[in-house]
Formats: structure tokens, C-alpha cells, sequence
């Protein structure tokens, strides 16, 4: 499948970052560069090339935040945003333009204002306040609208202004999964979570393959996958103990997952083969291919040849639930994600050089656009892979019976802390 984030498709930026299959850098070749099949060489992860892609993507950040903001600048400022969030990029200079484009959001694209909400939306979770409430109430783009609703939200969850302008947009537009998705946040937030044993026990369709990737509400903290067979036995190592790989479902943004580029949405995603990307910065290790409800049939969702239906509805992805967990609001994200049109989530390892996250609770691991992202390491001096956890699973995943069925991103609770495979211990016996 060739993997491509829709969302860009109209641009002709200078880079899309991170994810999916195709990249656009005009100084770095768009495709992965393979000596040897078996042990892989990416000469974009040698020492050398690092460097030149940061200082490439800073120049780029300084060049385009220079010029005059106006309709045929907006992409220019855009590719800067994003290479801001890739790099975890700070400057008092760059912040001083993140403040100027507020001043002029009202009169810039949908796409523009987005792209502002998401590069400030993790990055400078206060200081932008007074310009995101005012943003709240004049944007008319609805994703732009929630990412402001959702960047207030944080600091006052009971916040009345965001509720009332929720409501209002609400009603207004009743069918806009984004919309509804926001809401559903604001009434079941505090929603007591099912008993996980009905998750992890439950069959879902005869001899489903099962991926469950236990993970924080917090995602600033990692992951763990499991796999669980056809037969409902978990994969165990080479010692006879549970198979695990930690996994990070943040984004760059770490906005919610019901919105593009989101973090990794809760909920049920259909498995359906393995591919490779040529990007540069997935590499070449075998991922894993994923979609939501509305991205895919669903006959092929529920896995059920003779379903005559064709329109998506929220009872077919809940009959999909165990039925402690159908009454469960938080676990539909990936329902609403994939209804307002979230596509291309996959589970991939990562050549991106992890020391631009070597601060962060989650490194060595990178975030992504929104996938499931393992670790990997590659000799900087070679460009060879010389670790995979990617790999680690995709082999796994193979002897379990292959990726057919279900991946499962599960939220256990808000611990500040990575989740431990003692945690989840307990639950697989």
C-alpha cells in the first residue's frame, strides 16, 4: 500500500514530515536507501546525514518564518511549523513568530490555522492562551476549532466558554464526527474504564490474530504490545516467557487522536498484512497495516463476507465489543477518528534521529504523525540497523499466525510513568 497523509496531499510543501511513504525535502532524497536485505543500511541515518538534514530543516524554519506572511507564503510557514514540531525546535526568535501568526490567523486558511494549533499545542501549552480563546471563537474551520477547545481543556477542564462554543458548533453541525467526537470527550472523560479481562479474553471473530498495545492516557510515556494468537494463547519469547516490545502511540503534536496527525486513537483498528515503506524516516523494516471504521468496509472490518450493509454506523463498531465495554465512550475514538477521515495509521519502526528527543520521558523512541512507532537503532558510522524492536514483532506476530485481525490500543490509566509488563502480567493469565 502506498502510504500518504491526505491532509498534505493539496501542497507542495518542502517537507512532510515523519510519516507516511512519501517525503518531500529538497536537499534529502525522498527513499530509503537499502544495501542488504537482511541487514539493512539507511545511509540517511550515518552521523553525517543527520546533521545535514538538522541544519537543513532549521535554515528552512529560519528562511520561511522570514518572509511576509500572505496567501503564497502560508505553505512556506506551515513547512516551518512542522519542522518545528520534528525537531523540538526553540528560539525566542521563532516563538515571536509563532505570536505574529496569531495576530493574523482570522484571515488565513483553515489548513494554516491547524497547522499553528498544532505546532503550539504541545510545545507552549500556556503562553498562548489569550490567542487560542480568540481563535475558539472566530476560526470557522472545525478542526481548528477543536484543537483550540482541546489546547484549553488541558489547563480547565470544566472550562464554560469551550463547553458553550462546543454545544453551540454542535448543534450546528449535528453529523461532524469531529465535532461529536470533542463532545463525547467533554461528557465521558471521567468514565470508569471497563475490566480489561473482558477485552483481552474476549474472541472477537473465529481465529483473530489480536495485537493489544497497552497504553497511558498520558502518552508522553510508552506503550507495550502483546500478541495473542488464533488459538487465544499469547506469544512467548525464546525463554517461555510473554513476547512484549514497548511502543509509542504520541504524536508530534500530541493532540487527541480523534483529529489528523493526532496521537494514536483508542480503540479497535483492523489488521491486514505487512508492507515496506520507502520513506526515510520509517525505513525499510516491515510494518503493519492498519485501518479504521470508514477507511475500510465493513464487511472487511467485522471480517464477515455476507453483510449486506455498507454505511458505517457507531452500532456496528460497537457491536464489535465485548459487552462490558460497548457503554465505554473513550474506547470509539478510533470510530470518530476514522469517520472524520483519519486514514494510513500503520505500527513501524523509525530511522529518525532520536536525539532530537533525548529529553522526553519516551526517548529512545520517536513519535510519529500518529502511528504506532517501535525503537530502532542504526550504527551512525555505518547507517546498518543494529537493533529492532519492529522487527522483533513483525516476527512475532508472523508465528502467531500473521497480521489478520485486530490491533488494539488500550488506555489503562494515567500513571506518569511507562507502562511495565508486570502491569499487564496478571490480565494475560
Amino acid at each position: 500500500m502506498v502510504v500518504f497523509n491526505r491532509r498534505f496531499s493539496f501542497l507542495s510543501l518542502q517537507v512532510i514530515l515523519m510519516l507516511n511513504g512519501i517525503f518531500y525535502l529538497n536537499t534529502v532524497s525522498a527513499q530509503v536507501t537499502i544495501v542488504d536485505s537482511e541487514t539493512p543500511t539507511v545511509k540517511e541515518t550515518k552521523a553525517a546525514n543527520r546533521q545535514k538534514l538538522y541544519k537543513t530543516l532549521v535554515n528552512g524554519i529560519n528562511r520561511n518564518l522570514s518572509l511576509p506572511l500572505a496567501d503564497s507564503t502560508e505553505e512556506n510557514w506551515m513547512d516551518a511549523f512542522y519542522s518545528i514540531e520534528l525537531l523540538r525546535y526553540r528560539s525566542a526568535w521563532a516563538e515571536s513568530k509563532l505570536h505574529e501568526a496569531f495576530k493574523k490567523a482570522d484571515t488565513r486558511s483553515g489548513y494554516f490555522q491547524h497547522a499553528l494549533m498544532e505546532c503550539v499545542y504541545d510545545a507552549y501549552p500556556d503562553i498562548f492562551e489569550k490567542e487560542v480563546r480568540w481563535l475558539l471563537d472566530t476560526t470557522m474551520d472545525i478542526k481548528c476549532f477543536a484543537l483550540c477547545a482541546e489546547y484549553l481543556l488541558r489547563k480547565k477542564p470544566d472550562d464554560r466558554q469551550v463547553i458553550k462554543l462546543t454545544a453551540t458548533r454542535r448543534n450546528l453541525y449535528p453529523a461532524n464526527s469531529i465535532l461529536n467526537a470533542l463532545w463525547y470527550r467533554l461528557l465521558y472523560s471521567n468514565q470508569a474504564r471497563p475490566p480489561i479481562d473482558d477485552l483481552i479474553q474476549y474472541p472477537f471473530y473465529p481465529k483473530a490474530k489480536v495485537v493489544f498495545s497497552f497504553q497511558r492516557k498520558n502518552r508522553n510515556y510508552p506503550g507495550i504490545a502483546v500478541i495473542r494468537d488464533s488459538m487465544g494463547n499469547f506469544a512467548k519469547d525464546a525463554y517461555g516467557n510473554i513476547f512484549y516490545v514497548p511502543q509509542l502511540a504520541r504524536s508530534m503534536s500530541n493532540v487527541p487522536g480523534y483529529i489528523s496527525n493526532g496521537n494514536t486513537p483508542q480503540g479497535i483498528f483492523r489488521m491486514f498484512g505487512f508492507d515496506k515503506s520507502k520513506s526515510i524516516f520509517i525505513g525499510p523494516t516491515p510494518n503493519i497495516q492498519l485501518t479504521m471504521p470508514g477507511e475500510t468496509g465493513i464487511n472487511h472490518f467485522i471480517n464477515d463476507s455476507t453483510n449486506t450493509d455498507t454505511i458505517w454506523t457507531m452500532e456496528w463498531y460497537r457491536d464489535i465489543l465485548p459487552k462490558s465495554w460497548k457503554a465505554y465512550m473513550p474506547f470509539y475514538e478510533t470510530f470518530f477518528a476514522g469517520m472524520a477521515g483519519r486514514t494510513e495509521i500503520i505500527a513501524h519502526g523509525s530511522t529518525v534521529d532520536p536525539s532530537y528527543y533525548k529529553n522526553t520521558s519516551y526517548y529512545p523512541l520517536t513519535p510519529t504523525l500518529g502511528c504506532l512507532c517501535t525503537k530502532e537503532i542504526w550504527d551512525e558510522a555505518t547507517g546498518k540497523r543494529l537493533q529492532s524492536d519492529q522487527l522483533r514483532l513483525t516476527d512475532a506476530l508472523k508465528k502467531a499466525g500473521g497480521a489478520d485481525g485486530y490491533y488494539i490500543v488500550v488506555e489503562l490509566d494515567d500513571k506518569q510513568q511507562p507502562v511495565d509488563i508486570n502491569e499487564i502480567l496478571p490480565y494475560l493469565k
